[in-house]
């Protein structure tokens, strides 16, 4: 057995400050864009209902495992599983995969937070006032191909984010994101009641919320399943041990099904209200909303342009959405400073500044595929870098650690199910069900591996 570093763990100072920590690693770019899109194209309320269902038949299960592997080892993903496998096992070899997947995550995601913020400071500063729909392309275009532009604004967020990890749990991470996730809360119901309100929008609440069976007939009702399915698996980051580290600051007070309700809640109300953003106000303005960047950096830029106050708005909306970045890469970057501590037992400090210089570098590839890189194509004609690094993410260790999780939490040859359960269970609120152990052993596993096989199969094949 590796040695292992125990230092006396430092804990939440506040059930709340868990829940929205957690909520914030959750809340993510994906949920603006993706959710409401994917909404829209399958058909409104009747995707949000399937969605749902799946979000607490396969993600919740996930998500509590996760939380539990934390709470019981007071360990990172780096040393967890060496703390609590049984003798002879291998699950401790995941742990280097968990890792992997955590500084991946933040080679792309560091660029994708500093453009956020760099269209807030835009959006402030009324550099895009006035601007006509070919400018507005025009200028995201020139910030693809703008290497220093893009390299300074990640920088930044990788310093902002670090700077937050290096105050400590409680006087950092757990103090400044409950402010960004409140804050957070708060923007997208101001924008959403502005939205919904804007002459014409009702068209968009429509198409957004109203079942249309045209819709999915047109998808077919398998892809839209597969759609509710794969976007309920993905919206939580779990299965590289991002989750995890929060239960490993947690007491035991309440149980865990409970508190990962609570996550799955909050993270399900931003992506819902984001809809209610994006979709009356491109109904009010006659746009077509797009999907992915250039919803985000052209189309709603020209939606602001039309809108009375149109500066205001775009400021606040991309205020929002870096806080939305933010909230993950801070709670990404205190997995990675853990990892760090529990491997070698070296001060936050020292993991702060060791990890900013990694990240930093890690993630010029990213930014290089758009401009001096971009005859790399991985995927052919279109793709970059990012796209890349987002498939190994999305598509391999997010299923693959999920699986991992739970046939630790469920095998005898790892932590095992009743291990899992009394951890999950232990402290007031909402139990595990010990009745549903044969699905989580089985049924979820599969659907998972389905999952995985049919992100090969869509990406590949057709």
């Amino acid at each position: 057995m590796e040695e292992i570093f125990l230092k006396e763990r430092e804990t939440f100072g506040s059930r709340l400050g868990f829940i929205l920590v957690s909520a914030g690693c959750a809340v993510g770019l994906g949920n603006v864009w993706k959710f409401p899109y994917m909404t829209g194209k399958y058909g409104g309320a009747a995707f949000i209902l399937i969605y749902l269902v799946f979000l607490v038949l396969l993600g919740l299960p996930i998500l509590v495992s996760e939380f539990a592997v934390g709470r019981s080892s007071r360990l990172s993903t780096a040393r967890a599983f060496h703390k609590l496998e049984p003798e002879g096992s291998n699950f401790h070899k995941y742990s280097y995969m968990g890792m992997i997947g955590n500084y991946m995550l933040m080679m792309f995601y560091t660029m994708v937070a500093g453009w956020m913020m760099y269209y807030g400071y835009v959006m402030a500063t009324g550099k895009l006032s006035g601007a006509s729909s070919d400018e507005v392309s025009g200028f995201f275009s020139n910030l693809m191909t703008s290497t220093g532009t893009m390299t300074g604004w990640m920088i930044v967020a990788v310093l902002l984010a670090f700077g937050v990890c290096s105050l400590g749990l409680q006087n950092g991470i757990e103090r400044i994101t409950k402010v960004m996730m409140i804050c957070l809360l708060a923007l997208i119901v101001v924008l959403a009641v502005h939205s919904v309100t804007l002459d014409g929008a009702m068209e968009g609440v429509k198409f957004y919320l109203v079942p249309n069976l045209d819709n999915i007939r047109a998808a077919g009702l398998g892809n839209v399943i597969f759609g509710a399915l794969s976007q309920a698996f993905f919206t939580l980051s779990i299965g590289i041990g991002a989750m995890a580290i929060f239960g490993s600051y947690i007491d035991k007070e309440r149980s865990l099904t409970g508190e990962a309700i609570n996550v799955l809640v909050l993270d399900t109300l931003v992506a819902f209200m984001a809809g209610l953003i994006i979709f009356p106000a491109c109904a009010a303005y006659g746009i077509e909303a797009g999907q992915g960047p250039s919803l985000i950096f052209i189309t709603l830029p020209n939606v602001f342009n039309h809108m009375a106050g149109g500066r205001f708005w775009g400021t606040l909306f991309f205020v929002f959405m870096t806080f939305a970045a933010a909230s993950t890469v801070t709670a990404v970057f205190q997995n990675i400073v853990s990892f760090a501590t529990d491997l070698t037992g070296c001060s936050i400090k020292k993991a702060v500044c060791v990890n900013l210089v990694v990240i930093a570098v890690l993630s010029l590839p990213c930014v290089l595929g758009f401009n001096l890189w971009s005859g790399f194509m991985p995927f052919g004609e279109g793709s970059n870098v990012l796209d890349l690094e987002d498939f190994i993410v999305s598509n391999n260790l997010l299923p693959l650690g999920s699986l991992v999780y739970l046939m630790f939490c469920t095998s005898r040859y790892g932590w095992g199910f009743e291990n899992f359960l009394k951890e999950a269970n232990e402290g007031k609120g909402v139990k595990f069900p010990r009745q549903v152990r044969a699905y989580v052993t089985y049924v979820i596993p599969l659907i998972v591996l389905f999952i995985f096989v049919q992100g090969y199969w869509s990406k590949f094949f057709q």
